[in-house]
């Protein structure tokens, strides 16, 4: 067990790995080594990468790649993707070139609005409350003037404040909740920042207000801070084709093929163990252009998988559809995206991730994300519904495996001609491995 530490934040970055080293790990010299393989050689670079959090000992890599052939609302698009998990891109990208000739992906963004709340707990009388928030409305709007300059100029700023009741859910509990538009920026510090001004604000005006009509003893702000839930700031994407275009096979034909993708949409909308893998799917190609693009990934998981069960039960972010013989299949997604502030200054894959893009704005780049996340879904159900899941995946999972083995690079060459004709499995490919090394 490791002893307490006091100060470690204070240590030098040398003097943490030395303490982590000798404290957690048999082989100190081979833990420090391990760590220190993967610093980059350029020192200013590495020092940017030190600066992104606290107590940064080395970096985490993962594989950067890209999936051309995106065809969206009719510009071509190679899309970026940083993901460790095999076929993904694989994936995406046979989806686009399949789209590709049928129209491509279309998309537009439906709203573009963001939510922050000031939680509080109020003893008095509800209506006085009420009266004393639309007094107070305008000083509210005014505290953040110097706050909200640079964004109102850029077209974004403030959409509205409005005092909420919860008490019947909490006793005493009210919300300010308020909306923004914050352009081309994610937003989140702005919108902190606002809303602690209005907590600032609310509980000065509460003390300057006659004694009679409200009492500052009457509150308490819980706490001020943004929502990862955005219903209003949502984008859709589709792609139609006749039925006709999808291939006949000995299996399923065209029709067969559309009529059993429908179905298998229809029960990610009504079953949720089954939803949440379907989701789990369409947020691979999202998260891996999130990621890339320097945003936050974990803001978007949360906010799509709200988004997925606002009905009351979890369901599918995207439908199929088939009227008329023709088929279409959509998404619609909350998606609060920037391409402005955080790492999109700082992160040098981030800037070039952004200018293969061809440096778009938050609506475009939402468009794109959501893209993604469709052609991604498309590909997995296709699998699912022909040849099965594990096919495809194993196939280029085979390559991970192969490392873990330490296979040499004719071992690798003897596997992949191996398993063009045979089922991938980790115990298949010990058994080749063991006959090889034989």
């Amino acid at each position: 067990m490791a002893p307490t530490i006091s100060g470690f934040s204070k240590l030098s970055k040398d003097d943490k790995i030395k303490w982590l080293a000798a404290h957690h790990f048999n082989d100190e010299v081979q833990a420090i080594a391990t760590l220190k393989k993967y610093w980059n050689s350029d020192e200013q670079l590495q020092q940017l990468h030190d600066e992104f959090t606290e107590n940064t000992i080395s970096n985490y890599y993962l594989p950067f790649s890209v999936a051309p052939n995106f065809l969206i609302n009719g510009e071509r698009y190679t899309i970026p993707m940083t993901i460790e998990e095999s076929s993904v891109v694989a994936a995406a990208s046979k989806a686009a070139k399949f789209w590709l000739t049928r129209g491509g992906f279309k998309a537009e963004v439906l709203a573009t609005t963001k939510v922050g709340q000031v939680h509080f707990m109020y003893q008095g009388e509800a209506t006085v409350l009420s009266e004393f928030f639309q007094d107070i409305k305008p000083t509210l709007l005014a505290s953040v003037k110097e706050l909200t300059a640079k964004m109102e100029k850029r077209g974004g700023g403030i959409r509205d404040i409005q005092l909420v009741n919860k008490s019947n859910d909490l006793a005493h509990y009210y919300q300010l909740h308020c909306t923004f538009e914050t352009v081309d920026a994610m937003g989140a510090n702005f919108i902190n920042s606002c809303l602690e001004k209005f907590a600032e604000t609310l509980l000065a005006c509460a003390e300057t207000s006659p004694k009679d009509i409200i009492k500052l003893q009457d509150f308490e702000i819980v706490m001020s801070i943004l929502s990862n839930y955005v219903p209003d700031c949502v984008v859709s994407a589709s792609v139609s084709c006749p039925i006709s275009d999808f291939p006949n096979t000995p299996q399923l034909s065209a029709k067969q093929y559309a009529e059993k993708f429908v179905r298998a949409v229809h029960i990610a909308q009504i079953e949720p163990y089954r939803a949440v893998t379907h989701n789990k799917g369409i947020m691979n190609g999202v998260d891996a252009v999130v990621l890339a693009t320097g945003n936050d990934f974990r803001a978007i998981e949360a906010g799509a998988h709200a988004y997925a069960a606002k009905e009351g039960s979890y369901k599918s972010l995207t439908k199929a559809t088939i009227e008329n013989d023709q088929f279409t299949f959509s998404i619609k997604i909350p998606l609060a995206l920037g391409t402005v502030g955080g790492l999109t200054n700082l992160h040098p894959l981030v800037k070039f991730a952004l200018q293969l893009l061809g440096n778009p704005n938050a609506k475009q780049l939402m468009k794109i994300v959501a893209v993604a996340g469709l052609a991604q879904n498309f590909a997995a159900i296709n699998s699912l519904i022909t040849t099965g899941i594990q096919q495809g995946h194993m196939k280029m999972h085979l390559m991970n495996i192969l490392n873990q083995f330490n296979a040499s690079e004719n071992e690798k060459n003897e596997a992949v001609s191996f398993f063009k004709n045979n089922t991938v499995s980790y115990s298949a490919v010990e058994q080749l491995l063991e006959k090889l090394r034989s």
